[in-house]
């Protein structure tokens, strides 16, 4: 429940019309979801206006709209209060920052360049056995996704998780004033939207800003397995725990005993406690130790914390075994980058497939002028690891000559424009039966999924 007043103040906003004294229910952004005696915020996107939906916004009931300065907009009844701000997606996020500093709870801010939402929805999961907890929903992880779950926060929550994403310097800093992280989980530093950081340490200064904007008790959990990280876990400041398969003299929470099942995969942490995860990655080990490392301040065993993990369904498009009929399929086709390549290749090279090893790889994306060295090393990689590859798109073809170089039979190569005709070399020229298995990844813009 908000007030106009309140909104007029934390966006420091100017009344256009109407009463400042209405009770609003909530705040939306799309005026097709829109409850009565909500307030409306019109956010200019690349492509939409929400100006142009104001009218429709009324009808649906809003009591409240906000508006940004020199936008056109049309007259509303006197009964509707009009609030003209400057920016409407900066105000968004000042009503959020408003919202959280309603509450003094818990909240763990989750950034990297590989598995953000896993690591997220594994803490949800351990610390909802308990608790109430509050997370972004998906991957709605930017400038509009953050502020929208924290408005959502209310007196029953008690602890947040919240998913900070980022491709461009100066966003995980503006998300981590909003929501003020009293925990913040670095799960790596990757080669991951490098057209905007440029390498790795640009990466490390965007993901790393996180750090910086913790408050009390300022806990930063971070990998000690990545080079860049580590160096971070030696310096003063907030209180770190590291995490990974490193020893325990450098490491609070490390896994070792890792076993491979049908199933997913074993291990024990700290050499003690046993876990399973319904997973083919090795990576989401890490995943694992990062949010078993957030959910011990809330003094959840050990013990609970496995139960919890082992019934954990993984976020669809990462490393998921599909069966369409007869065929299996281990759809990664939520996003594709260096990093998260090899993690996806070593659960295809650990897979016990009866019959072959298929590869459909598209390429990765934002990854600037080392885009081609990167799409190489990938198809030497895969030479090594699949019996067959399929490339879809330019930068994946120079794979597909990389992958020919290292000795990957040319006849069991091919390269085409789009998944969807990959989809239709993999049925009619490679015929793949139940005995084989069919690893597909790619840049989200790519739309890896239409080769199922």
């Amino acid at each position: 429940m908000y007030k106009c007043g309140e909104l007029l103040r934390a966006g420091r906003g100017r009344l256009v019309s109407g009463p400042d004294d209405i009770s609003l229910k909530g705040i939306s952004i799309d005026s097709r979801t829109l409850k009565s005696q909500e307030a409306f915020v019109a956010i200019r996107g690349k492509n939409f206006d929400g100006h142009s939906f104001i009218c429709a916004a009324v009808r649906k009931g809003a009591a409240c709209i906000i508006v940004q300065q020199g936008a056109r907009k049309p007259k509303v009844p006197r009964t509707v209060a009009v609030i003209e701000v400057p920016d409407t997606e900066k105000a968004l996020g000042d009503f959020a920052r408003f919202q959280r500093k309603k509450f003094d709870i818990p909240l763990i801010a989750v950034t990297g360049s590989n598995g953000k939402t896993t690591c997220k929805e594994m803490t949800a999961r351990i610390l909802s056995g308990r608790l109430k907890v509050l997370r972004n929903e998906g991957t709605q992880n930017n400038q509009i996704g953050v502020p929208m779950a924290l408005l959502r926060l209310d007196p029953g929550c008690d602890a947040a998780v919240l998913e900070l994403g980022t491709n461009h310097f100066g966003e995980v800093a503006y998300l981590a004033r909003i929501c003020e992280p009293t925990v913040g989980i670095i799960t790596n530093i990757g080669h991951s939207h490098l057209t905007f950081f440029k390498d790795r340490q640009g990466v490390l200064r965007e993901k790393g800003a996180l750090l910086a904007h913790l408050k009390k008790p300022a806990v930063a959990i971070l990998n000690a397995d990545d080079d860049l990280l580590l160096k971070e876990l030696l310096k003063k400041g907030a209180q770190r725990r590291a995490f990974g398969f490193g020893i325990k003299n450098r490491t609070d929470f490390f896994a070792s005993h890792i076993r491979y099942r049908d199933t997913g995969i074993e291990f024990t942490v700290n050499q003690k406690y046993r876990f399973r995860l319904r997973s083919l990655g090795l990576h989401n080990i890490y995943n694992a130790l990062a949010a078993i490392a957030a959910s011990s301040f809330f003094g959840i065993s050990f013990e609970d914390m496995a139960e919890r993990l082992a019934h954990f369904e993984f976020p669809q498009g990462r490393l998921k075994v599909k069966r369409q009929g007869r065929l299996v399929y281990i759809d990664d086709t939520y996003n594709s980058n260096p990093t998260s390549l090899v993690q996806a290749l070593q659960a295809l090279a650990h897979y016990n497939a009866k019959g072959r090893k298929i590869f459909v790889m598209g390429d990765m994306l934002e990854l600037g002028i080392q885009g081609e060295l990167f799409h190489r090393q990938a198809g030497s990689l895969a030479a090594g690891v699949c019996d067959t590859l399929i490339t879809v798109g330019p930068l994946a073809k120079a794979a597909a000559s990389a992958a020919q170089a290292c000795g990957l039979d040319r006849r069991k190569i091919f390269s085409c424009a789009s998944s969807r005709k990959a989809g239709d070399i993999l049925r009619k020229k490679i015929s793949p039966t139940h005995r084989d298995v069919v690893l597909v990844k790619g840049s989200r813009g790519m739309k890896m999924e239409e080769v199922f």
